[in-house]
C-alpha cells in the first residue's frame, strides 16, 4: 500500500504548477537564509518568551537531527524510493547563487532507473523531522496563532514525498518523531526553569513563572 501511495503523489496527484512549489519547499539551501534572518531578528527584538523560544527550537532541531536521525538512518537503512522503484520523479532546483535565483530557472526532473544512485538512507526524513519539532515548539509557545506553523512544516514534510526522495511512511513516523522530541525538550525546559530560574533571574522569573504562561 505505501508503494501505492507513493506514486499517487509523486505522479498522479503531481501536476506542472506544483513542481517549482514543491522544488522549493523541499529545498534547504533555499529556505535557510531566511530562517537566519528570522532568528536574528527574534533575538535582537523578541522579549524573553520569544528567546527561549529559540533556544528551545536550537535544542530540539539538534537532538531531533544530529542524535536521533542521524542514528536512526544509519541503524535502519531503508533505501530511498528512486533507488528500489523505477520511474519515480526526482525533483530539484537547478543551480545557482543565492538559491531563491533558480526560481527563474528551468527544474532539474529525473526518472529512476534499475541501479540509480544511492542519495542516503530514507528513514526517517530529516526534513519533516526538524519542521514538526520547530512547528511544535511555536505552537506550544504561542498557542493562539502558533498553529500556523505547522501549515509550511506539512508543505515542507509532503514535498519529500513529492519530489521522490522520501516514502510516506517515512514522513509520517518523523512528523510525530520531531513533535515528540519538542514536547520533551518545552517540558525539561519549563521545569529547569520553574525550578531554579528565580536563582537565576530573580526578576525576570517573577515576571515568567513559567516559560508557557504569560
Amino acid at each position: 500500500m505505501e508503494t501505492e501511495i507513493f506514486y499517487l503523489i509523486n505522479h498522479s496527484w503531481a501536476h506542472p504548477a506544483l513542481d517549482l512549489v514543491m522544488a522549493a519547499a523541499s529545498s534547504w539551501d533555499f529556505w535557510w537564509p531566511i530562517l537566519a534572518v528570522a532568528g536574528v531578528a527574534v533575538l535582537a527584538f523578541g522579549g524573553f518568551r520569544a528567546r527561549m523560544m529559540l533556544l528551545a527550537i536550537g535544542l530540539s532541531v539538534g537532538i531531533t537531527d544530529a542524535l536521533v536521525v542521524d542514528s536512526l538512518k544509519s541503524l535502519v537503512g531503508r533505501p530511498r524510493p528512486h533507488e528500489v522503484l523505477v520511474g519515480v520523479r526526482t525533483l530539484d532546483l537547478a543551480k545557482a547563487k543565492p538559491r531563491f535565483l533558480a526560481l527563474g530557472k528551468p527544474l532539474k526532473v529525473k526518472y529512476s532507473r534499475p541501479g540509480s544512485p544511492s542519495r542516503g538512507n530514507s528513514f526517517p526524513s530529516g526534513h519533516a523531522a526538524n519542521n514538526f519539532a520547530v512547528a511544535t515548539v511555536v505552537f506550544l509557545f504561542y498557542r493562539r496563532w502558533g498553529w500556523v506553523a505547522f501549515l509550511p512544516a506539512a508543505l515542507v514534510s509532503y514535498s519529500r514525498i513529492y519530489v521522490g526522495v522520501h516514502w510516506p511512511l517515512d514522513v509520517l513516523v518523523s512528523c510525530f518523531l520531531g513533535a515528540g522530541i519538542s514536547l520533551l525538550v518545552v517540558a525539561s525546559l519549563d521545569a529547569i526553569w520553574r525550578r531554579w530560574g528565580a536563582g537565576w533571574l530573580p526578576d525576570c522569573h517573577s515576571r515568567h513563572p513559567g516559560l508557557l504562561v504569560r
